[in-house]
């Protein structure tokens, strides 16, 4: 059943109009280059990610829209793609599936100038990216969530202040990472910038001050203004 599953899945890619590449850019362009089918949610920062890393790599893509908020067809959805019912999913030309945002962008990046060569600045990379998950995704984006897409921001009204304190602590660790360098890793742009960026360019969304982090807004308008860069809402 899964493999007939996923073939169907291999077939709709064929006849998906692909996206361009026109916008990516060359210096970050990747060895190999896959077709990606994409289970996504417009505003979700992880499922971002994908889209910025295939902007920039010039990854032809689809996508299948998922709602975060109605999560009643998930498991028909994604049952036999991820054990976890979440976006972003992919699904590989070949069929095969891979779950989870950090996994999908390594594996989509791993041959380009996004993934360091160096082994330390390579587990430098996959630090922040941990860094992002444990830390500034489960606070900077659910107070997002709950307050500027839930539609029930009152229920979590009590939650709420103990989220943002923990989210301006990993803001507080990012500002002093950077040290006077342009990116995170190596002073030069990575996957580690791709992960930090999602959500903390929409952090205002949730109710986050960023004025009073210099060294984050000079970042963010570094990343915004890479070849390739599309917006969360492109």
């Amino acid at each position: 059943m899964k493999s007939e599953r996923r073939g169907r899945e291999a077939d709709v890619f064929r006849d998906f109009a692909r996206s361009g590449s026109a916008g990516a850019d060359p210096d970050l362009a990747p060895v190999r280059v896959p077709d990606v089918l994409l289970y996504n949610s417009a505003v979700s920062g992880n499922c971002y990610k994908v889209r910025l890393v295939c902007a920039q790599l010039g990854i032809p893509y689809e996508t299948i829209e998922v709602d975060v908020v109605d999560r009643s067809n998930r498991r028909d959805l994604l049952g036999d793609l991820n054990p976890a019912l979440r976006v972003p999913t992919v699904v590989l030309d070949d069929g095969r599936p891979l779950a989870e945002s950090s996994a999908i962008i390594w594996y989509l990046a791993e041959s380009s100038q996004l993934v360091p060569a160096d082994p330390y600045e390579r587990a430098q990379v996959l630090q922040w990216m941990f860094f992002e998950q444990y830390l500034l995704e489960p606070t900077i984006a659910v107070v997002r969530f709950w307050v500027a897409y839930s539609g029930r921001a009152d229920e979590f009204a009590d939650q709420i202040p103990a989220k943002m304190q923990g989210g301006y602590a990993a803001l507080d660790g990012l500002e002093r990472a950077f040290d006077g360098n342009d990116f995170i890793v190596g002073d030069r742009y990575t996957l580690a910038d791709v992960a930090l960026y999602a959500y903390t360019h929409v952090a205002h969304e949730g109710g986050f001050d960023l004025s009073g982090y210099p060294a984050i807004e000079g970042w963010l308008a570094r990343v915004a203004a890479r070849p390739g860069h599309v917006p969360i809402d492109a």
